[in-house]
């Protein structure tokens, strides 16, 4: 009956141990709302939004962007005529990195 409960106890330790070392072995989550890939604005003005959840570093196309405590990011830029390739780079503390890429257009 011992064997039975420490083995119960050592599960439920390493479950537990598991469940809160998730964060850290997902590595960064990053989610952009705005813009949408291909869009195109007329008057050169591009809303930046989204999320970069688990993130120590953000940066869009090698400059930092800023990030609030929860994750969230948001900023207005302007681009000249022509097409533009945004690539946002989110980066946790152990170095794991994830990239989302969006084209936009401004005619």
């Amino acid at each position: 009956m011992t064997r039975y409960v420490i083995a119960a106890v050592l599960i439920i330790a390493v479950l537990y141990g598991l469940v809160e070392a998730w964060p850290l072995l997902a590595g960064p989550a990053l989610s952009v709302a705005s813009p949408a890939n291909n869009e195109t604005f007329s008057d050169g003005i591009v809303p930046i939004q989204g999320v970069a959840l688990r993130a120590a570093e953000l940066s869009l196309d090698g400059m930092p962007l800023l990030h609030d405590q929860d994750g969230s990011f948001s900023s207005t830029l302007t681009f000249p005529r022509g097409g533009s390739i945004l690539t946002f780079v989110a980066t946790d503390r152990f170095g794991k990195a994830v990239t989302a890429t969006r084209s936009i257009f401004v005619p």
